[in-house]
């Protein structure tokens, strides 16, 4: 028996490994026999070190690199650009280095729009494809927002996110924090109700999407929408858990993500 030469390991490792040296990859581990980088994009208000649950059992076969946005975490004094698409742009910049294959992109809520857009530009400007890309608990793009939250008080805001497990009710007890959490999430949302895409373009690779059996945000049905934009291939599940189901259920969320991945993480053995 012998390994198939497209599935060897870019490396074996059981500690964080070093890529291309960037402010925009915090926190990067990777599993023994790595056969494929995942970009990791967090949802509004998120950070890097909303991956941290996954980086504990980091799933066989890959390597988590994720990203850290302009205006919060380690970059929190950093400006960030006025419009989504132009967060896009810094981001694919910022990460093209990473993006030789195998990889592929994951974005969770905002994150997933952010990853579509990078998914739609790497495309356009011929860059190595994604293997595939996985996009989780948010409206497909071309669907515009018929309701804006980040319009709400501070105070409608903390009671919105509240409603869905977005924030933990002990944050009231930090005003200060608070007023930071709450400024950065404010920002992320308007950033994703003002962006709508014109059409429905295709990803340019496999897309699989995912969402909470429980979340009160994003139903099964919206989730569908992103078929518009699949010409490579499509697949919907439902995992348990509500709307931060990746991180309330990591263990959960990364055998999917394994499962979906396939071959592409799994050594081929051939005859």
């Amino acid at each position: 028996m012998r390994t198939d030469a497209a599935a060897r390991p870019l490396h074996s490792a059981h500690t964080p490994t070093r890529g291309v040296d960037s402010p925009w990859i915090v926190g990067r581990v990777s599993a023994p026999d790595t056969r494929l980088r995942l970009v990791c994009l967090p949802q509004a208000g998120g950070s890097a070190a909303s991956f941290a649950p996954w980086r504990l059992t980091p799933p066989p076969g890959v390597e988590l690199a994720t990203v850290e946005l302009p205006g919060r975490g380690v970059r929190s004094a950093e400006p960030v650009p006025d419009t989504l698409e132009q967060l896009a742009d810094a981001v694919l910049d910022g990460v093209a280095g990473e993006l030789h294959a195998p990889y592929a992109l994951f974005g969770h809520s905002f994150g997933a729009l952010l990853a579509y857009e990078i998914a739609v530009r790497v495309r356009r400007r011929g860059l190595p494809p994604p293997a595939a890309l996985l996009v989780s608990a948010s409206r497909a793009p071309h669907v515009r927002v018929l309701r804006r939250i980040s319009d709400r008080g501070d105070e409608g805001l903390l009671s919105w996110l509240e409603g869905f497990g977005g924030f933990p009710p002990e944050l009231r007890r930090y005003p200060a924090y608070l007023r930071y959490a709450l400024r950065t999430v404010r920002r992320d949302l308007a950033l994703a109700e003002a962006y709508t895409a014109p059409g429905p373009a295709p990803a340019g690779c496999p897309l699989y999407v995912f969402g909470g059996a429980d979340d009160p945000l994003v139903s099964p049905r919206r989730l569908e929408d992103w078929r518009d934009c699949a010409a490579d291939g499509f697949a919907l599940r439902m995992l348990p858990g509500g709307h931060d189901y990746p991180f309330t259920q990591a263990g959960h969320t990364l055998e999917a993500l394994v499962e979906a991945l396939g071959p592409l993480v799994r050594p081929q053995l051939l005859p």
